[in-house]
């Protein structure tokens, strides 16, 4: 691919990653000025938290079928266009429309995260690992500065929370903006239905696609779990909130660097397997670590961020890596996605109702240990260099 148009390409994801996490962690830390607004119980404000991840596993499934219907870069740039409208509804001061818009911006950013692994299947082919790993950092980075910057701006105005989640709305709308001459110089539907990309097997149908789809699943049960809990179980160690706070920074940034990393790893080796299976070993000592020598904590965070910034990235190459075609990538990544995260959204659920019935964080952070290993087998089995079909 000549430079001109690989960097076109790839200015392309680019706009798209930096959408895909930073409208949806910022409200994490205005949530407690949202809920004494509306007067919402901590399991009402927590419900809203947690609709993006049911919107994930619910719309998931239905990005391949918009591609196929609209085009790829029609149902992308639809796609940002639901984020935006709902940035802009989650900012509106009537309840109805904070959760209506939290519904359309799951639904957008499910729809973006199923599709932009078949983008760079299409468009980027020979670098698939090398572009997911740049932009799964570019929209960690960006997440990271929002849930940073989102509670000074609460506080700037009087306009409060709503300025401060509905702000991310220009990024949305620069994306738009930018893609859409690319858009209108395109013909997305004729370019999509050719003969060699239209017949594919089903993900759904094959082994490795579960296998795929389960070690999607597991890793993001992994990251959500630690950023859910992290601060309640080093509360329980004494550790101060503004440190444990550092500490999801901390967090957040090995992550970035990870991911990075591993991208670059990935693109020099023709079997994942090694890759994807000591990046689980770390998954597996960072929670081990954390319930029999929770003392070092913070080497076990760094150990944990390593391993869920490079997962991420294997399990999003694998989408590409493991199928024949764009079309098929976007089905497999619905497939994942959706399956995955269901298990995601389960995962704090049940390990918080694990602490509960247990009276400790040790209970927990062992069986998600134990769900690692696990993730250690689904690794070495979807880190195969073969396709599905």
């Amino acid at each position: 691919m000549p430079t001109a148009r690989w960097g076109a390409a790839f200015l392309g994801i680019l706009l798209i990653a930096v959408n895909l996490r930073v409208a949806f962690v910022s409200v994490g830390p205005v949530l407690s000025d949202v809920g004494a607004e509306f007067g919402w119980s901590g399991s009402t404000a927590g419900l809203l938290t947690g609709m993006p991840l049911i919107a994930f596993a619910v719309f998931s499934p239905v990005a391949p079928g918009l591609a196929r219907r609209l085009g790829l870069d029609r149902a992308l740039w639809l796609s940002l266009m639901l984020l935006a409208t709902g940035i802009l509804g989650r900012s509106v001061p009537a309840e109805a429309a904070v959760w209506s818009g939290t519904v359309l911006i799951g639904t957008g950013i499910a729809f973006l995260n199923v599709l932009l692994p078949s983008l760079v299947k299409r468009d980027l082919p020979s670098r698939v690992s090398q572009a997911t790993g740049m932009y799964t950092a570019v929209q960690g980075a960006v997440s990271a500065a929002g849930a940073a910057v989102v509670v000074p701006i609460a506080h700037a105005t009087a306009y409060g929370w709503r300025l401060a989640l509905g702000v991310w709305v220009g990024l949305a709308l620069i994306a738009l903006a930018i893609l859409l001459p690319w858009l209108r110089s395109r013909n997305p539907v004729v370019a999509e239905v050719d003969g060699r990309a239209g017949a594919f097997r089903s993900p759904w149908k094959s082994a490795l696609g579960w296998q795929i789809t389960l070690f999607m699943g597991l890793q993001s049960l992994a990251f959500f779990v630690l950023v859910a809990w992290l601060p309640g179980i080093e509360r329980e160690q004494g550790i101060p909130a503004e440190t444990s706070g550092l500490h999801t920074s901390i967090f957040l940034l090995v992550g970035v660097l990870a991911s990075l990393a591993a991208g670059a790893v990935l693109h020099r080796a023709a079997d994942q397997r090694p890759v994807a299976l000591g990046s689980s070993v770390l998954a597996f000592c960072a929670y081990a670590g954390l319930a029999l020598a929770p003392q070092l904590s913070l080497l076990w965070i760094v150990v944990g961020a390593a391993g869920c910034g490079s997962l991420i990235v294997i399990a999003l190459s694998l989408f590409s890596l493991r199928t024949g075609n764009h079309q098929q990538a976007a089905s497999l990544s619905g497939m994942a996605q959706s399956v995955g995260y269901a298990i995601a959204a389960a995962g704090p659920v049940a390990f918080g109702a694990l602490r509960d019935l247990s009276g400790s964080w040790t209970l927990p952070l062992l069986v998600t240990s134990a769900l690692m290993l696990l993730l250690c087998v689904t690794a070495v089995q979807s880190g195969r260099n073969r396709l599905i079909g």
